[in-house]
């Protein structure tokens, strides 16, 4: 019924792509910060005050995107042959399949407008495609995993 195929894990391709990823959404915030502010309804200063963990937030942030790293490698090879277009293709599909659908009904609910809708998804869609271009790209492969 499944067609068994190998999953060769590259950890090392993973964890660059999440570095990039990482690094792409402090660029991404740090440009659309006013319009994020203004989604969120709150100024910088409010966000101080409240005092959230930014240490947990940055860990929490670096750990999806190691999660989603290595989801968009094993999407990628599980899809046919590992390249960089089928990387980036499995990137869209999956910000479509799951990113954009998931936020969309959120926002829709609360009345969230598009502008923060936008904001907070265009930054998946990038970097979401551009490590799945890495992971197909990226042809040294370490441990197997059987699925």
């Amino acid at each position: 019924m499944f067609e068994t195929r190998q999953v060769r894990l590259n950890y090392l391709a993973i964890l660059v792509s999440a570095l990039v990823y990482f690094a792409l959404q402090a660029v991404w915030f740090t440009v659309f910060m006013k319009e994020w502010l203004a989604g969120l309804g709150k100024t910088a200063d409010q966000l101080h005050q409240e005092g959230g963990n930014v240490v947990l937030a940055y860990l929490l942030a670096f750990a999806g995107a190691l999660v989603m790293a290595a989801a968009i490698s094993w999407f990628t090879q599980m899809t046919g042959k590992q390249t960089v277009i089928r990387g980036v293709v499995v990137g869209i599909v999956a910000w479509v399949g799951f990113v954009l659908t998931t936020w969309s009904a959120e926002y829709a609910f609360e009345e969230k407008g598009l502008r923060i809708l936008a904001v907070n998804t265009g930054i998946s869609l990038i970097g979401m495609v551009v490590m799945g271009a890495i992971q197909g790209a990226w042809k040294a492969k370490s441990k197997t995993v059987l699925v």
